[in-house]
């Protein structure tokens, strides 16, 4: 009797342990979960403010990228401004990242004045830019810079640009002086610009602004760059991207993939035209996602 009771003693102790391990299991089984759910709460409470800029390959990458990071949790804001007001909120804090530097000419002047309170990228995500002065293919007689005061009736001696502020066209003014041209460069938006140009080329008119490669508008219409003896311009430039101090130390994986990103006329070309032709840019970005994946997961893996 006695060994029955020690034998059913030591069942209980044993089905006592196994309880109170089961328990502790589902404790840390729950704890596990619930940090696991406190984690991802904490990643999707993170705000991400990019500008954006109302140029053609700046609507179509920033709008990528809110969907690239929104899928990864983050929350992405998209702050519309020009070019000069943007470096200022990357220098104050206001903004966390500017997608498109272009260096070593166009944005130049801004590197020089913000290069100790912005970070720029020395990572690029596209190599093979141009920038400068486009005619109508048609106009056959006007193929370098230095064609142009020769035939000033013909343009009214107009250059017509963009967004003021923008670091073209303060080079584009800077051409004027270098060349002597007798012309004034008239600021407007890229939207308004384009319109002149399709306008123009409708009527078989001159026309000549300042444009950049990669853009649609190629595409679209038969444009040539004008030749720049004097380099204004530059070559070929490369595009950057820039964050506000602190940023690589508060978003350690996003700033790694900014680093990571690289694009090719191709690949770039066909994200504008989705962003362009959509009724929602964010919905044309995410249809190239889907049709790019396996390169945005070399971005971010």
């Amino acid at each position: 009797m006695n060994t029955w009771k020690k034998q059913l003693s030591f069942i209980f102790v044993l089905l006592m342990v196994a309880v109170l391990a089961a328990c502790g299991s589902t404790d840390e089984e729950a704890n596990s979960e619930k940090e696991k759910a406190d984690a991802d709460a904490e990643v999707n409470d993170e705000e991400l403010t990019i500008g954006q800029i109302n140029w053609a390959e700046n609507i179509a990458v920033t709008n990528m990228w809110k969907a690239i990071l929104e899928d990864k949790g983050y929350n992405v804001k998209l702050n519309v401004l020009n070019m000069g007001t943007t470096m200022k909120a990357l220098e104050s804090g206001d903004l966390d990242a500017s997608l498109e530097i272009w260096l070593p000419v166009q944005d130049a002047n801004y590197l020089e004045k913000y290069q100790d309170t912005v970070n720029f990228s020395e990572a690029t995500w596209f190599d093979n830019a141009k920038v400068g002065l486009v005619v109508p293919t048609y106009l056959e007689d006007i193929n370098s810079v230095e064609d142009l005061n020769e035939h000033k009736e013909m343009f009214n001696g107009e250059i017509i640009g963009f967004d003021p502020g923008a670091g073209t066209m303060e080079v584009t003014e800077q051409l004027i002086k270098d060349y002597n041209l007798e012309f004034e460069l008239l600021p407007s938006s890229e939207p308004a610009m384009i319109g002149q140009i399709g306008k123009a080329i409708k009527n078989e008119e001159p026309i000549v602004a300042p444009l950049w490669s990669p853009h649609w508008v190629f595409s679209k219409y038969d444009l040539k760059f004008l030749e720049d003896p004097q380099k204004t311009f530059g070559g070929v430039e490369k595009i950057h991207h820039a964050t506000r101090h602190g940023f690589e130390e508060d978003y350690p994986k996003v700033s790694e993939w900014f680093k990571n990103w690289k694009m090719d006329d191709q690949q770039i070309g066909q994200l504008i035209d989705y962003v362009e032709s959509a009724e929602d840019p964010l919905e044309g970005a995410k249809k190239w996602i889907g049709e790019n994946q396996e390169l945005v997961d070399e971005w971010v893996k």
